[in-house]
């Protein structure tokens, strides 16, 4: 026999709800209702009381979810799945409550599987057509990379029209998935847009390479009647996401439009604000206004001190991004990936081979940081450009991964610049293998042939793209006037 809790199902609930807003202390009620064993099944409990159980294992999932968009917590994305198993286990009745929490359990955790093995759930605990589910549904579904059909399915088997929450939840689907044609059709068919729609769109737009297009939608959120009050952050910081990533003169206008749009309406530099001002200011090349950004931002964070690195790192500061560097970690920031890309991106510019080496030793041992492709390209670069050719093909043989065009692209450049000619040919065969159809591969081969005095060997490369189909790419110039790019 199952020794009975000490504590009435009542006054556990009634802890539950008072402490519902401090996901914490919900876990230690967790602990509580386990050892008191108030969620194990009770034959001698009603069926009334029953259906009441699956009020805990909402409030501890919604905890769990709560805690792990907390940073540096140790709470997984996963955790509010398997209490929904244990629930299932202790044979508790799901409700209109328990999905929509799963559901973006499911989001975070990037878990496609699960995400359609709650909509199997949905469909047999009869809930699939309450509303609030069917929008967590499609929202799911775009964030965990499904089909933009399979949300769109969803979406279209609501019953009654789809409110504006729900067709923005298909729109964040559609420009997940990259279907940017079907998002801008949806766009304009939608009966009513708010700042949640507008700024969705030039997100989407922005982060699938049209950044043009994206500027083009805010400009039309401005001009619209009906959005009369302020921008909010997250418009803000799309909008300098599309102005940072419009090369030339008319991303940078935009972004300096946008600054100024902040500081007449006195908007707080939080930041995430912060980071994305210090970005667009960085990859346009304006280092003053992107130290200035980078003063006025509030309650710095990691991803601010690594746009500012990047961008010293990219334009010729190499030496003020590694003091940069040391003042972040005086602070108390832990560096992750994008910082060690910048550090060994100005290591490798400014010729401090032993300097980025011991950085990229201490990024595995004493960060804790796993190294990615573009790390180890770095790498490469860094050891190519000092002459040190052996030690970066020691290198690439170590990668725990095969390497990419990118990596062998660093040494093949590095093999031109202090003349190793059998190496570069050599790394030539392996690109031209791996990108068939880069007409820059099959030029710098050639060139290699030229510069070594090969004649011969360097037209036959030129005959080879010929036959191949292969035609370099022409260089352009464009000037840009009142917006207008022009060749």
């Amino acid at each position: 026999m199952r020794r009975a809790s000490p504590y009435s199902y009542a006054a556990l609930e009634r802890l539950l709800r008072e402490h519902f807003p401090f996901p914490r202390r919900l876990l230690q009620l967790h602990a509580l209702l386990l050892t008191s064993g108030a969620l194990l099944p009770d034959p001698e409990r009603s069926a009334a009381a029953t259906a009441i159980t699956a009020f805990p294992y909402n409030c501890l999932a919604h905890a769990h979810l709560r805690l792990s968009a907390a940073p540096s917590s140790s709470s997984p994305p996963s955790a509010p799945l398997r209490l929904f198993s244990a629930m299932l286990t202790a044979g508790a009745r799901p409700n209109c409550h328990s999905f929509p929490t799963l559901l973006k359990s499911a989001s975070a955790s990037g878990s496609a599987s699960a995400a359609a093995a709650l909509h199997a759930q949905c469909l047999r605990w009869g809930l699939a057509a309450d509303r609030f589910i069917a929008c967590s549904l499609v929202s799911a579904y775009g964030r965990t990379g499904h089909p933009s059909r399979d949300a769109r399915k969803v979406f279209d088997e609501m019953e009654g029209s789809p409110d504006l929450a729900a067709c923005n939840a298909l729109l964040d689907a559609l420009c997940l998935a990259g279907d940017l044609e079907a998002a801008g059709t949806f766009f304009e068919r939608m009966a009513a847009r708010d700042a949640v729609s507008w700024t969705t769109l030039v997100s989407g737009l922005s982060r699938g390479g049209r950044h043009r297009c994206a500027l083009e939608v805010f400009r039309g959120f401005l001009l619209d009647s009906s959005m009369g009050r302020r921008l909010e952050e997250a418009t803000l910081v799309s909008v300098l996401s599309a102005c940072a990533n419009l090369g030339g003169a008319e991303g940078l206008a935009a972004g300096m439009a946008v600054h100024a749009y902040m500081v007449c309406h006195e908007v707080e530099l939080t930041a995430f604000l912060g980071t994305a001002l210090v970005d667009m200011y960085g990859k346009h090349g304006r280092l003053g206004c992107c130290r200035s950004a980078f003063d006025a931002a509030h309650d710095k964070k990691v991803c601010t001190w690594n746009a500012l690195l990047s961008a010293l790192a990219n334009h010729g500061m190499e030496t003020e991004a590694l003091v940069k560097f040391e003042m972040m970690r005086a602070e108390g920031f832990l560096p992750n990936q994008i910082t060690f890309l910048a550090m060994l991106t100005a290591c490798a510019r400014a010729g401090l081979v032993e300097v980025g080496l011991y950085w990229f030793e201490a990024m595995v041992a004493e960060y804790r940081v796993t190294p990615l492709m573009v790390h180890y390209g770095c790498v490469v670069d860094l050891l190519g450009r000092a002459g040190r050719s052996v030690e970066a093909v020691q290198v690439i043989e170590r990668m725990p991964f095969a390497p990419d065009a990118s990596v062998w692209g660093a040494l093949l450049t590095a093999c031109k610049l202090h003349g190793n000619v059998l190496l570069a040919l050599e790394i030539g065969q392996k690109l031209m293998a791996l990108e068939p159809q880069q007409s820059g591969r099959y030029v710098t081969i050639r060139n290699v042939y030229l510069e070594d005095g090969n004649w011969q060997a360097g037209m036959r490369m030129g005959e080879v793209m010929q036959e191949a189909g292969i035609k370099k790419t022409v260089g352009q110039s464009s000037v840009v006037l009142h917006g207008t790019s022009s060749p």
